[in-house]
């Protein structure tokens, strides 16, 4: 189709190659579990006991589920129509430079430097900075600031929350989370016909504090938890939550950020990642000592894992700022 980008054209010699030699099926064994699921409600009723459950979740999972999260379901049915507008656009409009009035490289496909299949990216994304929003025309403007403006108040509530716990500042996440400095990545993955066999999104973590993800119900995302990989049921109530590096490193190791990944699927699939970010000047410190990690700003963060991806065509994340 016109919209689809030519993933199987741009990998068609190394999946021949790949399939020929490969006996293996990253998605065959996968178990599907349910995520912690806390109702935000409860912060009413019983904030104590609410509390002590996020910060649970935090610490054992990295991830965790929520609902009566302040995100209406309009606002998310509504987003969730503008992606599928968005990406079944010609994918030739898709790459020009200023697609959308957006940087350039803001719309992303594929793995072109791919060299085997476990390289492959079988997806397609519309990455956006928050100061980039006003660029957008009409109801995917509207709609993407009714999303990440309910996101970035869910996101500062529990960042505070979790902050409590470890007897961080209230102030911190207010002084150094602005209003501008996080991150809308808007995903989708096309159907594979071979799709036990590639990542849609390769296994990573995230440079954050904290991620909020919605997704569609067709299934596909996955974490590690206790050495294996864990499927996650879609739940259509519920938003995901996720540790990043960020509040690793600021809880000096008390919440996980865990790797988690994305399998390709016979189906087409939407997603959704709100990324809270600091401002670049913004320095992370370990809570308390001794300190597993040095001090460091999130633009040497990002520095640093733009150079590994580079040097190693992968990212290295936290390790490097161990001490």
């Amino acid at each position: 189709m016109a919209y689809e980008p030519p993933l199987e054209e741009t990998y068609k010699n190394l999946i021949h190659i790949s399939l020929g030699e490969s006996k293996d099926n990253h998605t065959s064994t996968v178990e599907e579990w349910d995520l912690p699921l806390i109702d935000l409600s409860e912060l009413d009723f019983d904030r104590g006991k609410c509390i002590k459950e996020i910060a649970e979740a935090a610490r054992e999972w990295g991830f965790f589920q929520v609902v009566n999260h302040g995100v209406s379901k309009e606002v998310l049915r509504s987003l969730q129509c503008e992606q599928m507008k968005v990406f079944h656009l010609p994918f030739e409009r898709k790459i020009e430079e200023n697609f959308l009035k957006l940087t350039a490289n803001s719309y992303r496909w594929g793995n072109l430097n791919a060299t085997s299949l476990r390289q492959i990216l079988w997806s397609e994304a519309l990455h956006i900075s928050l100061m980039d929003i006003s660029k957008l025309d009409g109801s995917l403007r509207s709609n993407v600031e009714a999303f990440t403006t309910a996101a970035a108040d869910l996101a500062q509530s529990l960042a505070e929350i979790l902050a409590q716990t470890l007897g961080i500042e209230s102030g911190y996440f207010r002084e150094n989370c602005l209003p501008n400095t996080s991150y809308l990545r808007m995903n989708r993955y096309p159907p594979c016909s071979f799709a036990s066999n590639v990542f849609g999104l390769m296994p990573h973590t995230d440079s954050s504090f904290l991620t909020i993800l919605y997704q569609d119900q067709v299934g596909g995302f996955q974490l590690m938890k206790d050495g294996k990989w864990l499927g996650v049921k879609p739940n259509p109530e519920a938003l995901i939550i996720n540790i990043g590096d960020l509040f690793q490193a600021l809880s000096n190791g008390v919440f996980k950020s865990i790797k988690h990944k994305v399998v390709s699927t016979p189906q087409e699939r939407l997603s959704v990642a709100y990324f809270y970010c600091p401002s670049d000047e913004a320095v992370i410190q370990s809570c308390t000592k001794p300190a597993l990690y040095k001090k460091f700003s999130f633009a040497e963060y990002k520095r640093q894992t733009q150079i590994d991806v580079q040097e190693t065509g992968g990212k290295v994340g936290l390790p490097r700022f161990l001490l």
